[in-house]
């Protein structure tokens, strides 16, 4: 990935010059089914320019229970778009649901305008969106009138895990967010898909917001490359995902939801009634990095960096500090 970052042909980007740029952009938008793609440094700009071009001030967005742009985007909906986002009862609901959340037509209520959809969803341990809920809730919200953002920053592991394509998982949506780092191990960038008429909204605000890069085709040569060499390979990441889950089930101080992991991230829960900071404090002593989800949950992340070797290692490192956890050992 390094020597085709080394060796991309490169241009200025801002002045649509960048080759490595327009060939990921034109390959993506492919790959999605879309006309059009333009490259951004995160998916979290992917899915607020998606936001702002759906919306207007005033409006409101649904989202999936603990959806990314409500947890972990900074409150720009509010912020750069004057727009609320209004959660449903489940990460992943149905037509019901979704027409329960639509606020009702009255001047003094806001006006829902789009939907956002999450596919894998990170806080529901990765899960795929189940292929017939989706199509009814894609349906729903054309029925209501409502715009229809993806935000697929995994879904190539949704791919992976349900061997469809990224078209058919992106059939119905106005937009497509996709990320080249979460599983593809690129250094940086997402792409965000849509109509032509779309992305050139989203180039001019891209600009306005300081995401114009220049020769920024050495960051999407490491795309295109984690496309060919990456993609395919993220079988294995869900195949140690589930072996892990399976071996850790119901060891100490753990319990995992076995049937729950469908891709690369498994969520923990801590059973020994004490603060999981413990615990991920503890693991990280044993050189096994996870991430706290919550007062007694936390998110183990497989990617091309754990090997075989190195799924020994965390199944061996969580059983030992589970049981030191469990004699009073912190």
């Amino acid at each position: 990935m390094r020597a085709a970052m080394a060796s991309a042909d490169v241009g200025d980007d801002v002045y649509g010059e960048d080759p490595t740029v327009a060939r990921l952009e034109a390959r993506i938008a492919a790959l999605l089914g879309k006309e059009s793609a333009i490259f951004v440094p995160s998916g979290t700009m992917g899915n607020q320019l998606a936001i702002a071009l759906h919306t207007k001030p005033g409006d409101e967005v649904v989202c999936g229970a603990k959806a990314h742009p409500v947890l972990y985007e900074c409150g720009a909906a509010a912020a750069l778009s004057g727009v609320s986002l209004a959660e449903t009862q489940r990460p992943f609901f149905g037509a019901g649901e979704l027409a329960a959340r639509v606020q009702p037509s009255a001047y003094y209520m806001p006006r829902t305008r789009l939907v956002s959809f999450e596919n894998t969803h990170n806080r529901a341990g990765g899960r795929v969106w189940p292929a017939a809920l989706l199509d009814e809730s894609v349906r729903e919200a054309r029925r209501l009138g409502l715009a229809t953002h993806l935000d697929g920053a995994r879904l190539w592991n949704a791919v992976a895990a349900t061997g469809t394509t990224a078209e058919h998982l992106a059939q119905g949506m106005d937009s497509v967010t996709v990320c080249l780092s979460k599983g593809l191990g690129a250094p940086a960038g997402s792409v965000l898909a849509g109509t032509k008429a779309f992305i050139e909204g989203a180039r001019r605000l891209r600009k306005m917001w300081g995401g114009g890069m220049r020769q920024v085709g050495v960051l999407a040569a490491a795309g295109l490359y984690a496309l060919d060499h990456e993609w395919p390979r993220l079988a294995d990441d869900h195949r140690r995902a589930r072996a892990f889950a399976e071996a850790l089930e119901r060891s100490t101080g753990f319990a995992i939801d076995v049937e729950a992991v469908e891709t690369n991230i498994v969520n923990v829960e801590y059973t020994l009634g004490r603060d999981v900071r413990l615990a991920v404090e503890a693991l990280r002593e044993a050189h096994v990095w996870v991430s706290s989800l919550g007062p007694a949950q936390m998110r183990v992340v497989f990617h091309r960096d754990v090997d075989d070797a190195g799924l020994a290692w965390a199944i061996d490192r969580f059983r030992s500090v589970g049981e030191s956890l469990a004699g009073g050992a912190w």
